[in-house]
């Protein structure tokens, strides 16, 4: 069987399981998936260990049932609201007598780069090498059996939030599965919905959950930015159930059946039936009063993207716009013309070509599976557990390899 990964994406209010396997050319087949709302969560903040794990447990559970294969240890995506990005150079000497570059000299750079000073309440998750430079040559992608002198690495260090952290390793531990390292949510969700093109010339991805709003930009190929906002499309169904005083769960129908933002979009303003929810009676409203409500939430969540982007000094220079992704409102017909409003950048809404997946929530826990692939190669994306219980040949070992194995040592 070719490589396995598991894969597990804590949202803001749902988990996500996914099961894949990657074969020699790097092409990804999703076997196994699951999805179930989870109450051990809010807003993306674990707040009950027990009911997170007793979810993640069941949703891996139907994903190996879908999978026939059994999967122990996973990769978790780390949302922007509990991560940052610290760019870092470090150097090292080449310490062989013919100065020959090894892996060993490619360890002690990435693990230099890490040693940079964190806030308390940090720790460092990953250590992802923008590129490595010897004797002053740069943009070398894999060193190891180079000559030179001195050996430096540009890297992106990833910090996440302990809190967060060890409580998604308590929480995977008692689902009993070990973690084999943490996807950064931007880099998860660029991978599946961003083109090549716009990775190169620069884009905004704003990818809207349930509770959370992911903001990345990316630009030569490097992630720059990544925030979130604690707004998302739930916030849309609340607005429509405190405006029109009906039930959460008929606020939520009535916005996936118009599916529009825009009032201007309504073919049809005719009258619809809602029950009220404190007083026990139906009572007539238009779609537009639905609409509008919608429209307003909708306008809301951009601004406060653009905000976020003109405070960090973002928001110039991207010649292919913004991508809009994620299950919050992406699905909803109007939002492009409101981010260009907002913006006044190009606007499209992300395309997913990925077997067996058809819904938007899948984006996270797809695009982490990719990333580790393409990061790491198709013979470094599992660890030993999920191999398959057939003995394993002799492993030669590559430099990739190598670096996925430094990734999971953080661990």
């Amino acid at each position: 069987m070719d490589n396995i990964i598991g894969c597990v994406d804590i949202g803001s209010s749902k988990i996500c399981a996914l099961i894949a396997s990657a074969n020699k050319t790097g092409d990804m087949e999703v076997l196994g998936k699951a999805m179930e709302p989870c109450n051990g969560i809010k807003k993306g903040i674990i707040v009950d260990i027990e009911s997170t794990a007793n979810t993640i447990k069941n949703c891996m559970d139907r994903a190996q049932a879908l999978a026939n294969v059994e999967v122990d240890s996973v990769y978790v995506n780390i949302m922007g609201t509990h991560a940052s990005i610290i760019h870092n150079k470090s150097s090292v000497n080449i310490s062989g007598e013919d100065k020959e570059i090894t892996i060993n000299d490619v360890g002690r750079a990435l693990q230099s780069a890490e040693n940079i000073k964190l806030p308390q309440d940090r720790q460092v998750v990953d250590v992802i090498p923008v590129q490595y430079i010897v004797d002053g040559y740069d943009e070398i992608v894999d060193p190891v059996g180079m000559s030179g002198v001195k050996l430096e690495v540009e890297a992106e260090v990833i910090a996440g939030k302990i809190t967060f952290v060890q409580n998604i390793l308590k929480s995977m531990e008692k689902a009993k599965l070990r973690v084999n390292g943490f996807v950064v949510e931007a880099l998860a969700a660029a991978e599946i919905a961003l083109t090549q093109e716009e990775k190169d010339m620069g884009v905004i991805l704003i990818d809207i959950g349930g509770g959370i709003t992911n903001i990345s930009v990316i630009k030569s190929n490097k992630l720059i930015y990544f925030d979130s906002i604690p707004v998302g499309g739930d916030h849309i169904s609340n607005d429509i159930s405190i405006g029109l005083r009906v039930s959460y769960n008929e606020a939520e129908k009535l916005k996936r059946e118009y599916e529009l933002a825009l009032t201007s979009l309504i073919k049809n303003d005719h009258e619809i039936t809602v029950n009220e929810i404190n007083e026990g009676k139906k009572r007539n409203i238009k779609v537009s009063q639905v609409i509008e409500i919608i429209e307003a939430r909708v306008q809301e969540i951009f601004y406060l993207c653009q905000d976020k982007l003109q405070e960090a000094g973002v928001l110039e220079g991207f010649g292919k716009g913004i991508v809009l992704s994620g299950g919050g409102i992406s699905y909803i017909d109007g939002n492009m013309q409101i981010a260009y409003e907002v913006f006044d950048l190009p606007v499209r809404v992300a395309s997913y070509k990925i077997s067996n997946i058809t819904k938007p929530e899948f984006l996270i826990s797809v695009g982490s599976a990719k990333y580790i692939v393409n990061r790491f190669g198709v013979n470094d994306t599992s660890s030993d557990e999920n191999k398959t219980k057939k003995k394993k040949k002799k492993d030669t070992g590559s430099f990739f390899r190598k670096l996925a194995n430094l990734f999971h040592a953080l661990f």
